[in-house]
């Protein structure tokens, strides 16, 4: 008697790491990227290095960053109503030239002598105008490039693509101001906008699965809230991207004091650290590529890792410890970022991604404006120390906060096993017939 040979068991595609790659659209949109956040960082170490000369004041360079982030937090919901709104390609050419045309012109006022810092304030809010469209518009342009299944790797690899890009940026800027000053710096960043407009062009609108533009109704941002609002795992997300945006992501503020009043260094340490510190993103943006969705879980934990590590590295005793404590703080940093971002993509309905990662963005960079200020405020007052501690322990308190609410709504509690090995396990509250336990 004849009997079926055994089926080998199917195991499930590992991820690629570089997977989005392999469409052309994409590649076009991340080598565009490539040169474009090279040049930003580029001019975000010059912006800096720029207001500490002409000021010497850190709560100065917290009132640049929160002046350049405070159009989002105004803004934010409206510039997601507008990607909703326009076809996403030529909007996106539009905001890349008037960011270009920013940079051009803070590089003539720089470059003639006229510059003082109420330019660079007023740039700022320029460009924070334009970032405002720009960025929620460029988010949800991802998923028409490449699809769901590749969503979660096109992001990790978008991240990647940005730390690489602070690692050489702030490292070729450093030695740029050292040598000719920051001008020509921020000249070099105008001109990178041009290859990703270059991309954009010469995309194949044929490969493209463009969202239908929503047309323009009375209440469309209140739909956006509404819709939010339903969502306890978009509220849980939103909530530890908010507080973790406006008092733990402020290291323009906090690398440049630890830089310049900590360990009394110049512009070339001050790249290094961002350098480091973009080392340990980087590495995190290409870990996190190769994973597929994330679980709520994970992004607690990365939260909670990113501010017990910020603590740690603001009592850091000096420089070259500093540096090697900003290694694992970008690598939980990044791994927030990318599992937040792509919950939020993954997790929404299409006609609304648009409005849902303006009101991300609004969340996630809104809070700068208050947060910069904030914790420059306290770097001048206290010490750069200070400031780092602060936002790490408000970043530690708020994924426990976050965690603690969501096991409790969802009826879970904490049972410490001794035997045979100590272990500890989430159960649910009420009777179940799976003997599972259950996971956040």
């Amino acid at each position: 008697m004849a009997t079926a040979a055994p089926q080998a068991s199917v195991q499930p595609a590992r991820p690629s790491m570089f997977s989005s790659l392999r469409n052309r659209n994409y590649r076009l949109f991340a080598a565009g990227q490539v040169v474009s956040n090279t040049g930003t960082w580029m001019q975000r170490l010059a912006q800096d290095w720029l207001v500490l000369k002409l000021t010497g004041s850190a709560m100065a360079l917290g009132i640049t960053t929160g002046l350049q982030f405070l159009p989002m937090l105004l803004f934010g919901l409206w510039g997601g109503a507008i990607a909703d709104r326009y076809r996403k390609r030529p909007l996106l050419i539009a905001t890349q030239t008037v960011m270009g045309l920013l940079a051009a012109t803070l590089a003539v006022l720089d470059l003639t002598g006229a510059v003082d810092v109420w330019h660079v304030w007023l740039l700022a809010v320029g460009l924070g105008l334009a970032t405002a469209v720009d960025n929620p518009t460029r988010q949800s342009f991802v998923v028409e490039m490449v699809g769901r299944k590749d969503l979660p790797n096109a992001v990790s690899l978008n991240s990647a693509n940005f730390q690489l890009a602070r690692i050489t940026g702030p490292a070729v800027a450093g030695l740029l101001i050292a040598a000719i000053g920051t001008g020509w710096v921020f000249a070099v960043n105008a001109v990178s906008y041009a290859a990703v407009i270059a991309g954009l062009a010469a995309m194949r609108e044929r490969e493209l699965n463009p969202v239908v533009p929503v047309r323009r109704e009375p209440g469309q941002l209140r739909e956006a809230l509404r819709y939010v609002r339903a969502r306890p795992d978009l509220i849980a997300t939103f909530a530890l991207v908010g507080f973790i945006g406006t008092f733990g992501f402020n290291f323009a503020v906090t690398l440049g004091g630890f830089a310049n009043q900590v360990f009394h260094a110049g512009p070339g340490a001050f790249g290094l650290l961002n350098t480091v510190f973009a080392l340990g993103s980087l590495a995190g943006a290409l870990l996190a590529a190769r994973r597929g969705r994330s679980r709520m879980r994970m992004l607690i934990g990365a939260a909670l890792a990113f501010g017990v590590l910020s603590v740690a590295a603001s009592l850091m005793p000096g420089y070259w410890s500093f540096a090697i404590a900003l290694i694992p703080i970008g690598i939980a940093g990044i791994t927030f970022n990318t599992a937040a971002n792509s919950t939020v993509q993954l997790g929404v309905d299409a006609a609304l991604r648009g409005r849902v990662m303006g009101l991300y963005m609004l969340v996630f960079m809104g809070g700068t404006p208050l947060g910069g200020p904030l914790v420059g405020w306290i770097a001048e007052q206290f010490g750069p120390r200070a400031a780092l501690f602060f936002g790490g322990a408000v970043s530690a308190a708020a994924a426990v906060a976050v965690g603690l609410v969501l096991a409790r709504n969802s009826g879970l509690k904490v049972r410490v096993r001794v035997r045979p090995h100590p272990a500890v396990h989430l159960v649910d509250r009420a009777p179940s017939t799976s003997p599972e336990p259950v996971a956040v």
